[in-house]
């Protein structure tokens, strides 16, 4: 996101533009839906499939683009279609078909994905290994949502992003720019294995840059907004006090306050125009979830996909330093003992959360790093058994109906210490310190491990005090170092989200989102850089 606007993302595949009420228009019923999905799996069986799942989704989208005191884009689109993949002579094949509502049109993707597994046959090197699945029946799942984002009229949307920009010019903002993220998934699945699941997924993502610039130099200072993107609805934005947590900036636990955020985002970014540059060398950094959320969706969410190990996925910054060998060691330290990964496509308000994957699995959680040590990684049906287990972790997903299933990343956490433990007294014990808020620019190598990351502010600690506000801050380290370098996590009580709404991977590219839940975190002796440009 630049100062000079904020991009939209690509749309799911064969998106038309929709009137807002088209969005809250039912899709086809249930009952329809099983009856298209049975058409399909009757047509691939009786071409010689010996699996067969079927995808028919629905995918809805409102952008709200705003920039200073004009509305620049209001985006309403709807995507349906049906996918439909099988296992034939030991051989995946996909086909999908736009606005498939006939049974005619089922049988013909079935047959069409059936042909495709044959042809990809004859260059198999060994069949597809699928764990077994038990099947679910009839079943459902609905993001426990309190208030539809597409119920809310387009006029109160665009009322509030006017209000937030106008609060950001007011208090030292030159240019601010916002947007209003909405997505809902409707998607239903059915299997060979016997299971019919219908799912109903929402997700919002409100966010804002600001922009201040000092007049003398022609210098400009940004700040995004600190909002997480969440599975929530419209309650995301209507805040209540109680789900506040107080410290050198409001920041949030289920709610978010728009305005109050932009309000400070306009004072910080004039602020660090006088803010100290910081002097390279060792410190100490407290990192705040919203920014953690990224160095752990870097250095630990994408490093421990199977598919990334085993080199089968190198799109987007590469494979994984994490290899077999390590894990089957038993032993291999990626973090101190303070440190606990886990994967959870459970968790109630999470960006991931659902209630069965893109190939019917019903989600769970596990662990990933246990007291330090690499215990498990993150893998689908067809990669579970070269981990030695027969159960899907259930973290396949596909970002659209004429997408194919994949191996993508879990909602990936940190989990809280244990021990009573606050924002406040972790920075008591620090003697030369950085406070990190917000996420920035960052880089990773090709296996996931040297890194260097960014943030929005960045408080200077000494003796255990904020001493002022520094800038032009940014860290190094690789990923093993790093994570063993922690040496506190604050309790539950600091818990919170953070996340990417749009998460590429694969090639042709899909797109997924993915929360990233921590309390604040303490490392020691991480290396510090100075980013300012020299002319």
């Amino acid at each position: 996101m630049g100062t000079a606007g904020i991009l939209l993302p690509a749309l799911p595949a064969f998106s038309r533009p929709v009137s807002p009420e088209m969005l809250l228009e039912p899709g086809l019923d249930v009952a329809t839906k099983k009856r298209l999905a049975d058409a399909a799996m009757n047509a691939a069986k009786s071409k010689g499939a010996s699996y067969t799942d079927v995808r028919i989704g629905r995918y809805l989208n409102q952008f709200v683009v705003t920039r200073e005191d004009k509305v620049e884009n209001i985006v309403n689109t709807e995507s349906y279609g049906v996918g439909v993949r099988v296992i034939a002579d030991g051989c995946w094949g996909f086909a999908a078909v736009v606005d498939a509502k006939s049974e005619a049109d089922m049988a013909k993707a079935a047959e069409k994905a059936v042909a495709i597994a044959k042809a990809n046959a004859k260059l198999m090197k060994q069949p597809v290994q699928l764990a077994p699945q038990k099947g679910y029946g009839e079943v459902n799942w609905k993001a426990p949502i309190q208030k539809n984002a597409f119920e809310v009229p387009i006029k109160e949307k665009v009322d509030l992003l006017m209000e937030v920009n106008g609060a950001a010019m007011k208090n030292g903002a030159n240019f601010v720019n916002s947007v209003l993220f909405m997505v809902n998934e409707q998607k239903y699945f059915a299997s060979t294995d016997g299971t019919y699941a219908d799912q109903d997924i929402h997700r919002i993502w409100p966010i804002f840059n600001v922009t201040s610039i000092d007049a003398k130099s022609g210098k400009f200072e940004t700040r995004n907004a600190l909002s997480a993107p969440v599975g929530m609805g419209y309650e995301y934005l209507q805040t209540n006090p109680a789900d506040k947590v107080t410290g050198i900036t409001t920041r949030y636990n289920k709610g978010y306050d728009m305005l109050e955020d932009v309000i400070a985002a306009a004072k910080q970014a004039k602020a660090k125009h006088t803010a100290k540059s910081v002097e390279a060398g060792k410190y100490d950094l407290v990192l705040d979830p919203s920014h953690l959320w990224l160095t752990i969706h870097e250095s630990v969410g994408h490093p421990l996909e199977l598919d990334r190990v085993l080199g089968y996925e190198a799109n987007f910054a590469g494979t994984s330093f994490a290899t077999l060998d390590k894990w089957q060691s038993k032993s291999f330290n990626y973090g101190s003992k303070q440190v606990n990964f886990f994967a959870d496509k459970t968790q109630v308000g999470s960006l991931g959360a659902v209630g069965y994957d893109d190939e019917g699995v019903q989600t769970k959680k596990w662990d990933l790093v246990k007291d330090g040590v690499l215990v498990n990684y993150q893998a689908i049906r067809d990669q579970v058994h070269i981990i030695g287990e027969n159960e899907s972790q259930g973290c396949c997903y596909a970002d659209s109906w004429s997408s194919v299933q994949f191996q993508r990343m879990a909602n990936v956490s940190l989990a809280a210490g244990k021990t009573p433990l606050s924002v406040q007294e972790m920075i008591k014990d620090v003697k030369k310190g950085i406070y990190i808020i917000g996420d920035g620019s960052f880089s990773i190598d090709q296996q996931r491990y040297n890194f260097q990351f960014g943030g929005q502010l960045y408080y200077e600690i000494k003796d255990g005090q904020i001493a002022g506000m520094l800038k032009d801050v940014a860290y190094q380290s690789n990923t093993q170092e790093f994570w063993n370098s922690c040496v506190a996590v604050c309790d539950e009580k600091d818990y919170r989200l953070g996340g990417s709404f749009f998460d590429g991977k694969g090639q042709p590219p899909q797109s997924s989102a993915v929360s990233h839940g921590s309390s604040t975190a303490r490392f020691n002796g991480v290396n510090v850089i100075n980013t300012a440009r020299k002319i």
